[in-house]
């Protein structure tokens, strides 16, 4: 059956837009799902049944066209930089490469509207040339795509003042349904959120507008501390003080700074530290800041080397994670949300309950206007049982999770379930569209068996 369907796509589309090579097809059915002791068994098995890499939306619509008819999965992807088996296809079926899609077409002073496929790394060094530069991104930009980080991810580097996507940082998308037709919607305002982190279950998108900033001379600089108190305290201050504008304010618990190899011997052995992107000509203020808790002025990048060398965002966000699991492979993550204000009171309550068993990475960020530490901790894995336990605690002490070890929207807690869902049915009436992500009420079932 499968090479039916397979030869009338190579026919379709063209045979060098089809891949289905064993090798192939199993490495663009993976992303980097394996952050996760839970989601690694239960993925790794995973693929689809042939890859299609569109050059063209007339492409994808010819492909969502055919996969419509033949009632087959579609699974989209970027560059597979996600970490909780968003482009994993769970019930085999096409996965879509949107990767070809890589024009940048307009670009002005307030935004850039660009195809799904643009990588953000290659964005950024193009705005940079021209004096902007990207609001936000994810520590992946050099590989993530602008369609993935927006249909998987959430926020990064920049959040702290720019917020996360939902607060104004996709300003119009372009998306296709899966139908005997498949329409091309442009969408904006508040219909955005059914598309945001979506996981490409709601609809396909091809093309994006996201709003842009001038070009700032940024200083990298890691200052650091006797404490972990001493290194979130600094770094709330710093967030509140809108005299300083920055890019990043991460402080990290020791031992995290020890994973961190490539500049672990510009870091003094034992501290806590926090690693900031702040504006040249800030660094008296941040000075002030760290003398305040005890805290001392550590390795600089000058921002005349921004970009030049390794840069201290590729240790922050989930790439702290990535070095963690570089280090020790027994090590995971959470994604936590800290109270704004009684934050120190929830952090106290988890090192005495668990020592270094976790080991606490705050952002500092905007979330609709308000400064909150959002958190990736460190996490010792023992046991599935053991990190819900974890998790149970977490939020019986007010700190919320967004689950890392779970593919479903719901469970991950991201996302404006309702207007997603509500887009599902208008856009995908066989729930076609990465299917087992987004889970469909029974209701929503019926009809859609009885329409096939």
């Amino acid at each position: 059956m499968m090479l039916v369907w397979t030869k009338e796509l190579a026919d379709l589309v063209g045979k060098e837009k089809l891949l289905l090579g064993f090798d192939q097809v199993d490495k663009l059915s993976k992303d980097y799902y394996w952050y996760s002791p839970v989601l690694e068994p239960l993925l790794r098995d995973k693929r689809a049944d042939a890859i299609v890499v569109p050059e063209t939306e007339d492409q994808v619509a010819l492909v969502l066209a055919f996969a419509y008819r033949h009632g087959i999965p579609v699974t989209t992807r970027g560059s597979g930089t996600g970490n909780y088996g968003q482009a994993v296809p769970l019930e085999g079926g096409i996965v879509l490469d949107l990767s070809r899609l890589n024009a940048v077409h307009e670009v002005t002073d307030d935004y850039a509207r660009v195809q799904a496929g643009v990588r953000l790394g290659a964005l950024e060094k193009l705005l940079r040339e021209q004096g902007k530069e990207l609001r936000i991104y994810p520590s992946t930009f050099m590989k993530a795509t602008v369609g993935g980080f927006i249909c998987g991810g959430s926020g990064g580097i920049g959040s702290i003042t720019w917020g996360n996507l939902w607060d104004g940082n996709v300003l119009e998308a372009v998306v296709y349904t899966i139908e005997e037709k498949p329409r091309r919607l442009i969408v904006h305002g508040p219909e955005l959120s059914a598309y945001i982190h979506n996981y490409g279950t709601s609809g396909i998108l091809t093309e994006l507008k996201i709003p842009i900033s001038r070009k700032v001379p940024w200083r990298q600089t890691v200052v650091q501390f006797d404490d972990f108190e001493a290194a979130y305290r600094f770094s709330h201050a710093v967030a509140l003080d809108d005299v300083i504008r920055k890019r990043l304010v991460a402080p990290v618990e020791w031992p995290i700074p020890s994973f961190f190899k490539p500049i672990a011997h510009q870091l003094e052995p034992g501290a806590s530290a926090c690693l900031l992107e702040t504006e040249e000509g800030t660094e008296n203020a941040l000075a002030a800041h760290a003398a305040s808790v005890g805290g001392r002025i550590g390795y600089v990048i000058p921002s005349d080397q921004y970009r030049k060398t390794i840069g201290l965002s590729d240790f922050t966000w989930n790439h702290t994670t990535l070095w963690a699991l570089k280090t020790d492979p027994s090590l995971t993550y959470l994604q936590a949300g800290f109270h704004p204000v009684d934050f120190p009171r929830q952090i106290g309550q988890i090192k005495a309950e668990f020592g270094d068993e976790v080991l606490l990475h705050l952002e500092f960020m905007r979330s609709a206007g308000v400064i909150v530490p959002a958190a990736l901790p460190i996490v010792r894995y023992t046991t599935h049982e053991r990190l819900y336990e974890i998790i149970a605690f977490f939020r019986s002490i007010g700190v919320g999770i967004n689950d890392p070890h779970t593919w479903m929207l719901e469970m991950g807690g991201r996302g404006q379930m309702e207007a997603m869902l509500a887009a599902k049915r208008a856009n995908d009436p066989r729930s076609l569209f990465n299917p087992g992500k987004l889970q469909i009420p029974a209701a929503q079932e019926t009809i859609r068996s009885d329409e096939r």
